[in-house]
């Protein structure tokens, strides 16, 4: 009877845990999912580790893509922030891959996120790329 309720009481609070993150993450990049506050840290650590490649204008380089505009937008449409997280813990900067704390990537893609004009909101970016995997990136703002 202890081994039930025991087992009871650890899938609710599953349930609750599960429940607690669909709540906090966003369903897209336009629901204000960072904050202003976030985006300028993120802004530091760009210019300081992502700017050399990428320019100070988040235009990209002979060999970096853009990180701003319609070629950005169009690469990343319909995956999730989780993916930009990713992609950027396990490839960047280039010459020294996973030298940015998980804080510091969605610190800068944060930055990313206000540069192009999507809205910022109450709530930081977590540094867990599960729960950025819920908020999809959308090119254009979705209707009601």
């Amino acid at each position: 009877m202890m081994a039930a309720r025991a087992f009871l009481a650890a899938g609710a609070l599953a349930l609750a845990c599960a429940a607690a993150l669909a709540q906090s993450a966003s369903g897209s990049v336009w629901d204000g999912v960072y904050t202003d506050v976030q985006a300028m840290r993120g802004e530091t650590a760009y210019l300081q580790e992502c700017a050399n490649c990428h320019g100070t204008g988040l235009e990209g380089g002979d060999m970096t893509p853009p990180l701003l505009g319609g070629v950005f937008t169009s690469n990343w449409n319909d995956l999730t922030v989780g993916d930009l997280f990713e992609r950027i813990r396990l490839t960047m900067p280039l010459d020294r891959p996973g030298k940015l704390t998980r804080q510091q990537n969605a610190d800068v893609i944060a930055f990313v996120l206000r540069a192009n004009a999507w809205p910022s909101g109450k709530t930081e970016l977590q540094a867990d790329a599960a729960a950025l995997k819920q908020i999809k990136i959308q090119s254009s703002k979705p209707g009601p």
